[in-house]
């Protein structure tokens, strides 16, 4: 098993910090279904608990749908996490690219050192060929459009989470702004598993493969009310590394959200199993080498491995 630097996981405070989804009383609507199990702390020591016996050297914290009315929350909290707990870590942070103010909070995010790319889950449709172009907060919308376009003037990378019927959208960005770095949440979010669900599935990601600016974060696997298994997921996996390639795909755990369908352990020992056919150097691509280089990681700052 190669060492890790766990490309998407999040840590949250809920008794301090509000996050709606895990704050509100009423649930959102879940792909993996009930998620009260998710309504903790969930802070670096848990971390560590759950990943305990794999040699993680490092992480990215992705931004966890904090309260948007308060943009530089999150990326300070976590900052402060980090610090204190002297980690190897990154952060992508929240910016709802669609917000007047969107030039400020690039830049104030920009000038965080810890920070090295934004996520703003764009609006979609719940199924195929309903949505509508120019739907406001969608990729079609100019006013997003115009948030995204501001990117590559500070080095920030763009985190992506939409269903597969919206990836030729993703497509569009991606040839439009070459010098924007898109990475892809979660396997383009392959949740049908029927045979046509997954045709569908694998047509998107290989019109976005073709997109050298594009790379594709292994993850968020899980099927609703079904545990984690190597079975259901080995094609997924290879199709994903065929399409982009042993340089443009990251393993990550999506921890503590995957924890409601597998254990650390479970999906890391997974995934290495998956690709036990590679070479060592391509497995360490695709557990460290490739997170470390598209997520700018900076290994001689003295800060401390997870694990």
């Amino acid at each position: 098993m190669p060492e890790i630097i766990d490309a998407h996981q999040h840590f949250w405070d809920i008794e301090h910090n509000f996050l709606p989804w895990l704050c509100d009383p009423v649930p959102i609507p879940f792909r993996y279904g009930d998620y009260s199990g998710l309504r903790r702390n969930y802070l670096p020591e848990h971390y560590r608990t759950d990943c305990a016996g794999h040699s993680v050297i490092g992480s990215v914290c992705i931004e966890a749908e904090w309260d948007p009315s308060d943009p530089y929350g999150e990326v300070q909290w976590l900052s402060e996490v980090i610090r204190a707990g002297k980690l190897n870590s990154v952060i992508v942070a929240q910016a709802w690219l669609d917000r007047p103010d969107i030039a400020d909070v690039l830049e104030h995010h920009a000038a965080n050192p810890f920070v090295r790319g934004i996520r703003h889950k764009p609006r979609v449709s719940s199924r195929p060929g309903a949505p509508a172009k120019g739907t406001p907060g969608s990729m079609t919308d100019p006013k997003w459009i115009s948030g995204f376009s501001m990117l590559a003037r500070h080095g920030l990378s763009f985190d992506l989470q939409v269903p597969w019927w919206h990836l030729s959208d993703a497509a569009r960005l991606a040839v439009k702004h070459p010098d924007t770095l898109l990475i892809v949440n979660h396997t383009g979010l392959p949740s049908d598993r029927s045979k046509d669900g997954l045709a569908h599935w694998y047509s998107a990601m290989r019109n976005l493969s073709e997109m050298e600016n594009i790379a594709v974060k292994i993850s968020g696997l899980g099927v609703a009310g079904r545990p984690w298994k190597r079975a259901d997921n080995a094609a997924i996996v290879l199709d994903t590394i065929d399409l982009f390639g042993t340089e443009r795909c990251m393993f990550a755990s999506n921890f503590p959200v995957d924890n409601l369908v597998g254990s650390f352990h479970t999906i890391m020992t997974g995934f290495s199993e998956i690709v036990s056919q590679f070479s060592t150097a391509e497995r360490v691509a695709l557990f460290s080498g490739n997170a470390r280089r598209l997520y700018r990681m900076d290994s001689d700052k003295g800060t401390a491995a997870l694990t």
